[in-house]
């Protein structure tokens, strides 16, 4: 008996992280994200680098979709210097995101 095993890319398995990540975003599911990247063992700081959504950032991508919940998750969660490097881009999206990431800068 022979037994055939074939890998898997961890490419597809990236990018199925990806588009889970960009999907819960667009829908302002905090409680799904939140849920998603706990059971991957992952956090915001650690994916924030390798996602695109939409070809932009999932901060600015959250204050584009109008993704209030989600988007204060981020902005808690990610370092103040890569709040504040996109707070120009999150403000001109969401005037309430632009607010709390002020705010999260200026502490």
């Amino acid at each position: 008996m022979t037994i055939s095993i074939t890998p898997v890319p961890e490419v597809q398995a990236s990018e199925n992280i990806s588009l889970r990540v960009c999907e819960y975003i667009s829908v302002n599911d905090k409680k799904r994200l939140r849920k998603f990247l706990k059971t991957k063992k992952l956090k915001i700081r650690s994916i924030f680098g390798n996602i695109q959504c939409n070809g932009q950032n999932i901060l600015v991508f959250a204050a584009s979709s109008n993704a209030l919940d989600t988007g204060e998750l981020l902005i808690s969660k990610l370092p103040v210097k890569t709040v504040a490097a996109n707070l120009e881009a999150v403000t001109q999206h969401s005037a309430h995101l632009g607010t709390k990431a002020k705010a999260r800068v200026e502490k």
